[in-house]
């Protein structure tokens, strides 16, 4: 996936070491990235024990919000793929006891929200 993938919304893979190198200060010790997806200048993290959602903010992205979510505080999570004529698959995770979701992403026609999925079925068991 290229430039134009990353402007249309898409998500891509990113390198995990790269992406510890830029997370140096987030991670715990000894906490590793499993898998990373970038969505334009955001991410989607994912360690061993929770979710890192970064997202950077701001025309030149110094600001930086970095929220995370203990995979046992996941209640449950969904997914909605695009259409025809919608062009936007939908992530939204719900946590603890909360009736609305508290994270919702969106994707361009994109296999990586089914790969996203597929972690957070395996985690949050």
């Amino acid at each position: 996936m290229g430039l134009f993938d990353a402007l249309l919304g898409n998500a891509s893979v990113a390198s995990n070491r790269e992406v510890e190198k830029e997370l140096h200060l987030i991670l715990a010790d000894n906490e590793e990235v499993e898998a990373a997806f970038k969505l334009i200048r955001d991410l989607i993290v994912f360690t061993k024990t929770r979710l890192i959602l970064i997202d950077k903010q701001g025309m030149t992205g110094k600001k930086v919000e970095y929220h995370s979510i203990p995979f046992r505080s996941i209640s449950h999570f969904s997914i909605e793929t695009a259409g025809t004529f919608d062009l936007d698959a939908e992530l939204k995770i719900w946590v603890s006891s909360s009736a609305t979701p508290q994270i919702e992403k969106q994707f361009r026609k994109d296999k990586s929200i089914y790969d996203i999925q597929k972690i957070l079925a395996t985690v949050c068991v």
